[in-house]
């Protein structure tokens, strides 16, 4: 098994580093710091299936999907995994994402895990700075006053439209911490979301909209 983790390892490190800095190895070391951490108070959750679905989470993400792109299944095939743990990590991985609130149902421990630890790395000061670092790349606009954040978005809605990043703020990051699923992800959330509103509220000073009338996002 611990061939077949490092062989996913050395696979992914080399295809992270064609995604922007939002999404790069380093996300996946914190992700996975973060699963651990979380993992400590579960201990019946397997954390092979963990790791490697840490590991692959990002790969097959339509944000950076391009033609030629290898899959998660491919690299787990050719890192030695049979079907059986081939099919329960992509069904963890796919409990991971938010689709503008159109979430897939867990189905396990270790779905729980690695939702609660990817959300984690979404808030906070490095959700922050992820998300101003994902704008830069997509050439979204820091703020957009006028801008109005959405709900009950479909996934097609969540994706198509390339929104301010503050507007991200309010569409998602600000949702996080009540969307966790895990005791310790709910506790270590609430820092996390904390400073962020902080940092909202002292972007708004520093952006000449307080008292204003106009809403920043």
């Amino acid at each position: 098994m611990e061939t077949i983790v490092q062989n996913v390892t050395d696979q992914v490190v080399n295809i992270y580093r064609k995604f922007d800095a939002s999404h790069d190895y380093d996300h996946i070391l914190r992700v996975m710091k973060n699963a651990k951490e979380i993992a400590r108070t579960m201990p019946n959750a397997d954390m092979k299936i963990i790791r490697l679905a840490v590991l692959l989470h990002d790969i097959d993400d339509p944000k950076y999907k391009e033609d030629g792109n290898v899959s998660a299944m491919e690299v787990l095939r050719s890192a030695g995994a049979d079907d059986v743990m081939a099919m329960t990590v992509l069904e963890t991985i796919r409990s991971v994402s938010f689709n503008g609130g159109n979430e897939e149902e867990i189905v396990s421990i270790e779905g729980a895990i690695v939702r609660d630890a990817d959300r984690l790395d979404a808030i906070g000061a490095i959700g922050i700075a992820r998300a101003f670092a994902f704008g830069g790349a997509r050439g979204r606009k820091l703020y957009d006053a006028e801008e109005f954040a959405r709900t009950n978005m479909s996934e097609d809605e969540y994706r198509s439209k390339n929104t301010a990043t503050v507007t991200h703020f309010y569409e998602k990051l600000l949702l996080l911490k009540d969307l966790m699923v895990t005791e310790e992800g709910k506790r270590l959330a609430e820092e996390r979301h904390s400073f962020m509103v902080a940092f909202l509220e002292q972007l708004k000073l520093e952006a000449g909209f307080d008292g204003s009338g106009k809403r920043l996002q």
